[in-house]
């Protein structure tokens, strides 16, 4: 019964695309280890010359791949919560995405690609910045590491897809995200003490960015980034869907509600994403960029607002809350 889910056109454009952009990887890889193997920026040989043009052609290939990749992300989203009109009882992609054992982890293994591809994007930009190409080794062996991962993604994009059975009932996202009135809080929070650890931490921060402390700001953001999923799930996200028992991280993806989830998700993650860069990079290639200080501030805050104004809205239009 799998067929009429490998046979929708969303996965067919979806795993085509996967299939094409693993094999252009692979490729680049071979000339990858050429590269790596016989790199000497000093050296007058015909040699280095050779390489060097080879790794113009090289970035560039990985380079496509991995933004690809990353545009890859919501439209996987879209994918799964498409299918969520074949999957009997799924009524978004949370219950699609739960179908099987695999799609949750797969879920968060393309996260995690996302952000080291985006890391890898910012190293290759600043060593093309420089004459000697000082980050050309680095950003090799990162892309390798990489390429492991998305092997990895490959295998579980197959297995995922081949799993998803049309003849049993998935759970709906109203079961999985508990919203028979029981507090599923964490740490004997409630709303109240969730809201003030939300606002708490966007303020610490931007005073950890204001103040250019990397290592700070990737503790915060790490912190921030699970105290916003649930403060979304938990308290937001009701008022997107303007409904108190409705708690769902997917269904704001739906065009019932503008699309507002890929919003609201991207901003997310690119706010804690150039939080915790400004830590990796000054790690990985001894760099502190910046850049990636305002940004954090720049995207974290508009979520922060998007949030807001939900909640906002709703009170002026309906004088109450939620």
């Amino acid at each position: 019964m799998f067929n009429e889910v490998l046979l929708s056109n969303e996965v067919i454009i979806y795993l085509i695309s996967q299939t094409i952009l693993l094999i252009l990887q692979i490729f680049a890889l071979f000339w990858v280890f050429d590269i790596l193997k016989n790199w000497d920026f000093n050296s007058t040989k015909p040699k280095q010359y050779s390489l060097e043009k080879k790794s113009y052609l090289v970035m560039l290939i990985i380079f496509f791949a991995l933004i690809v990749k990353i545009a890859l992300i919501p439209y996987f989203a879209y994918v799964i919560d498409n299918l969520s009109n074949i999957v009997p009882g799924a009524m978004c992609a949370a219950g699609v995405i739960s179908a099987n054992d695999y799609g949750v982890k797969l879920l968060a293994l393309k996260v995690f690609i996302v952000f080291f591809n985006s890391i890898w994007i910012i190293v290759n930009s600043e060593d093309l910045k420089e004459k000697n190409y000082p980050y050309i080794k680095i950003k090799l062996y990162f892309f390798m590491f990489i390429f492991f991962l998305v092997l990895i993604e490959y295998i579980l994009d197959i297995l995922y897809f081949t799993n998803i059975s049309l003849d049993e009932i998935v759970l709906c996202c109203s079961v999985i995200f508990g919203v028979q009135g029981e507090n599923t809080l964490p740490l004997g929070l409630d709303t109240t003490k969730l809201l003030i650890l939300f606002y708490l931490f966007y303020l610490l921060n931007i005073m950890a960015n204001i103040s250019k402390q990397a290592l700070l700001s990737f503790v915060v953001n790490i912190i921030f980034l699970y105290v916003a999923y649930l403060s979304v799930v938990e308290f937001f996200g009701t008022y997107i869907y303007e409904l108190p028992t409705h708690k769902c991280p997917f269904c704001m993806l739906q065009k019932e509600y503008y699309y507002i989830g890929y919003l609201l998700w991207s901003m997310l993650f690119l706010g804690v994403f150039y939080a915790i860069s400004s830590f990796v990079l000054k790690f990985l290639i001894k760099k502190e960029l910046a850049y990636t200080y305002k940004y954090s501030i720049i995207f974290n805050t508009i979520f922060v607002l998007i949030c807001t104004l939900y909640v906002g809205i709703y009170y002026l239009k309906n004088g109450v809350f939620l």
